[in-house]
């Protein structure tokens, strides 16, 4: 262990880090590994195994167990693979020495049915890519071309965070832009961006930053699709955030599936601190383990100091307490993003986008029965119509619009009599829906919303974090009912208000929304 760890750190929240060291080198967690890795660290055997069986991604093996097989075979069947296919490949045998196993989102929902092999994705997956990846040993990811270092600096990268160092900007001066922009949180709760900068700037020092890139909602694609192109563009506005609250460290989250961005955010880290354009603050990338619920911004921050990712009871706010106990600036990926771009060209160039009567442009991961999936920046306000035609191309031949979600797994599911809404934050609500992260699933006619929507409550009650009860028995129980040919509507109605008022978090309280609207909208299919 000791050779394996070499001379890295052995504090308490870097547990999760040293865990996938000895996952990666040996495939699993044998418990004299775990028990090694225990007093190296001066842990507790449970604060090691409660961690490590947390996640979905570390292969804890008993004594006397069997290892698993050397590669690992994992096959996506959330909603955008489920109706591309995704259950012919979860048959495939490939081996004594290979395992195929079913996967919640992996984030390329826009090329489904996704397999991954190892760690390669294998998108638009047929049952002899498969074998074809297996047989070669393609077990890693591609590398992708994208703006590197030297060419975001020729580019005028890295001037905005300069010229704010060297006192050509104020604090409370880009803290405006952000407020007159408009700007929203874009990891789903859509909080505006400057109040929340000038509100944890209002709390004592010192304070940190924590930006999600767990981006595990099942249609969710976009920071990926943002990261494998440009992330310096990315980085230079998390500095400038960074910069406009004080920040005094960074840690960045990135879920596990996205093991590309892992390496170019590695590399481009790199470069960055070997010549770095002014003063920067002590970045840290941490890596996520599989697990949903660390999308949340307190599970989020439980795993980056190393433990279970379970949401915190609030008060306090991570604003208030958060990271390490200390303020924390908590942000989506693509929140910051848009920071240089809006700054160059003026809060109002970002607020003259839209359509009625919103403001902005929003990033939608569109996926489903389209004849062009992808992540489509569009006004925003849009409807869901307007984006079918006119950037995904359409529907698939033979297919006609049937129903969709606006804002992936927890959002719900409206029908095609509903695709005139305007797609943005607070105009979904009144129909029991929101557009969340603004992932997109279309459906045809040859799709069913009761089917999906037990897609969707399998997906969250295999995610559920077990903390509390309304959540971890009402997602077991909703899939029980809705399984049956004719759903007991009054139950599910009562079970999935118990959710709503008790859960803990987001991931319960929302998880009945699937249930809600098929029986809302598609009553013809569960009566």
């Amino acid at each position: 262990m000791r050779a394996l760890l070499g001379g890295e750190s052995r504090q308490r929240d870097l547990l999760i880090e040293h865990l996938h060291k000895i996952n990666d080198r040996y495939g699993h967690l044998s418990a004299a590994r775990l028990a090694a890795l225990a007093q190296e660290m001066s842990l507790s055997m449970a604060e090691v195994y409660e961690v490590a069986t947390f996640y979905h991604h570390f292969e804890v093996v008993k004594e006397g167990d069997t290892p698993p097989p050397a590669l690992t075979v994992r096959v996506c069947d959330s909603i955008a693979c489920e109706i591309a296919g995704t259950q012919e490949l979860l048959k495939l045998s490939l081996g004594k020495d290979v395992r195929v196993i079913h996967a919640p989102c992996v984030g390329r929902c826009e090329v489904a049915p996704c397999v991954v092999v190892g760690q390669n994705p294998i998108g638009n997956a047929t049952p002899e890519k498969v074998r074809k990846a297996v047989a070669s040993k393609e077990v890693t990811c591609e590398e992708t071309k994208y703006i590197d270092f030297a060419a975001y600096k020729k580019g005028g990268g890295y001037k905005l965070i300069a010229d704010c160092l060297a006192g050509k900007h104020t604090r409370e001066g880009m803290t405006k832009i952000m407020e007159d922009s408009g700007l929203r949180g874009l990891g789903g709760a859509g909080f505006p961006v400057g109040r929340k900068w000038k509100s944890v700037a209002a709390e004592p020092e010192p304070r940190l930053m924590a930006v999600n890139i767990d981006e595990g909602e099942p249609g969710t694609f976009k920071d990926r699709w943002y990261l494998e192109r440009d992330p310096h563009r990315f980085l230079e506005g998390m500095l400038v955030a960074a910069w406009a609250v004080g920040i005094a460290e960074i840690y960045i989250y990135l879920r596990d599936e996205y093991a590309g961005c892992r390496k170019i955010l590695e590399d481009e880290l790199k470069k960055l601190k070997a010549s770095p354009p002014c003063a920067l603050p002590p970045i840290h990338l941490r890596r996520g383990a599989g697990a949903y619920i660390c999308g949340e911004e307190s599970a989020m921050i439980e795993s980056i100091e190393g433990k279970r990712g379970m949401p915190r009871l609030r008060p306090p706010y991570v604003a208030q307490k958060g990271l390490f106990g200390r303020p924390t600036l908590e942000h989506n990926m693509e929140s910051v993003y848009w920071v240089r771009e809006i700054v160059e060209k003026g809060a109002a160039w970002f607020a003259g986008h839209g359509r009625n009567g919103r403001k902005g442009l929003r990033s939608f991961s569109v996926s489903g029965r389209v004849k062009k999936p992808g992540m489509h920046l569009a006004p925003a306000g849009i409807t869901v119509v307007e984006l079918i035609n006119e950037y995904c191309g359409g529907m698939l031949d033979g297919h006609k619009f049937y129903g969709y979600l606006p804002g992936g797994a927890s959002g719900g599911i409206l029908p095609a009599s509903k695709g005139d809404i305007p797609l943005d934050f607070d105009t979904l609500q009144p129909h029991g829906s929101f557009i969340g992260s603004a992932a997109i699933v279309i459906f045809s006619d040859k799709d069913k919303a009761s089917k999906a929507a037990i897609n969707l409550m399998k997906f969250f009650h295999d995610e559920s974090c077990g903390q509390c009860t309304p959540c971890r028995v009402g997602t077991a129980k909703a899939v029980i009912l809705m399984e049956d040919r004719k759903w007991d509507q009054p139950l599910l109605k009562e079970l999935s208000q118990a959710m709503m008022d008790a859960s803990i978090c987001g991931l319960g309280q929302a998880a009945p929304n699937p249930a809600l609207t098929v029986m809302r909208y598609f009553p013809q299919e569960v009566e």
